[in-house]
């Protein structure tokens, strides 16, 4: 969708939006906070949140749980977000996913390994295994695109993740149905969820905010690369060096926020054209806008799961899920909304 607004009229459009996209991101916050099995008053939830000394249920409630869970849902679903943009920057696939590059199913296999062959069971060794296993499958991805003889570094990329994906989830498979035990363990993790997993926010914390940080300044160089690349070495950009330095920032987003939750699939996508829909095309405006709709899409989803009805509470993996998918069917069917 393109953005026919004066060139100076985008940095006041771009600022005004993200300022609501703050206010939005602040609504479902406090929301998340005062929602779920035990409903707490909003009044009451500002009241906690601006005296943390305060005493009682409630309040211990917030501190002990919520709040580190809806911190954790913001920091997952900012990450994802931002991933999602620069992926498909990168790629020039409007329908690309983190999980493009196979980094969710190395995080998967490490974490499977982990259970059979080191007895692992606890969620901070899964984040360390599941964050390596991503960095490795990102590395071989980047190392057998980058040689493939496909005329297109991107199309070579893409090729070559989908290739480890599939290669990687047979191995699992394959690991998988042999031992109950593993099948139980990975079942709890590649869900996507953000039940019990409040504990693994201060090891997720420095990786999300460095690669947030990172993702930040690249808006400029990711519109140049959009240009082609003898364009882009035209203007002075070296094409090789930044597009490996967007892909490892892309991937350590994905690969903290993936090892953090487990996979959750589509919040790179929404998130991403969302962004495009809101602020337009230019990647200075619309990446940090993504890195928002993913924590806002996140943050509302883990709502809807915990109101969900029922037994329990639906995981936020699975509600993504089910906004994700027809909004995929609807992009896929215009074209014209998915210029990236």
């Amino acid at each position: 969708m393109s953005d026919t607004s004066p060139p100076a009229a985008r940095p006041a459009r771009g600022a005004a939006v993200l300022l609501l996209g703050a206010v939005a991101l602040i609504v479902v916050v406090v929301g998340g906070i005062g929602l779920g099995a035990r409903d707490i008053a909003p009044w009451d939830t500002v009241r906690i949140l601006l005296h943390p000394d305060a005493q009682g249920y409630n309040a211990h409630v917030l501190w002990t749980e919520r709040i580190p869970r809806t911190l954790l849902a913001v920091l997952v679903g900012a990450a994802l977000g931002g991933s999602g943009m620069i992926m498909q920057a990168l790629t020039m696939n409007p329908l690309a996913d983190p999980g493009i590059l196979g980094v969710e199913q190395g995080a998967a296999l490490f974490v499977v390994c982990g259970v059979l062959f080191l007895d692992l069971n606890d969620a901070h060794d899964y984040f360390w295994l599941a964050l390596a296993g991503a960095a490795v499958s990102a590395l071989l991805v980047y190392t057998i695109g980058v040689r493939a003889n496909t005329g297109s570094a991107t199309l070579g990329l893409v090729l070559a993740g989908v290739a480890v994906a599939a290669l990687t989830v047979s191995v699992i498979t394959l690991l998988v149905v042999r031992d109950e035990a593993a099948f139980a363990q990975l079942r709890f993790w590649s869900v996507g969820q953000l039940t019990g997993r409040a504990d693994v926010l201060d090891d997720i914390l420095p990786f999300a905010a460095v690669g947030l940080l990172a993702a930040l300044p690249l808006g400029r160089t990711l519109n140049v690369l959009g240009l082609g690349a003898d364009t882009a070495t035209g203007l002075g950009v070296n094409v090789a060096r930044a597009r490996l330095v967007g892909a490892a920032i892309g991937v350590l987003l994905c690969a903290a926020a993936t090892a953090a939750v487990g996979p959750v699939a589509f919040v790179g996508l929404v998130g991403a054209h969302t962004a495009r829909l809101l602020v337009g095309p230019d990647h200075r405006w619309s990446l940090p806008m993504s890195m928002v709709c993913g924590a806002v899409l996140l943050c509302a989803a883990d709502i809807a799961g915990r109101l969900a009805g029922g037994d329990g509470e639906v995981q936020v993996g699975v509600m993504t899920a089910v906004i994700g998918t027809p909004f995929f069917v609807w992009l896929a069917r215009r074209a014209d909304l998915v210029r990236v």
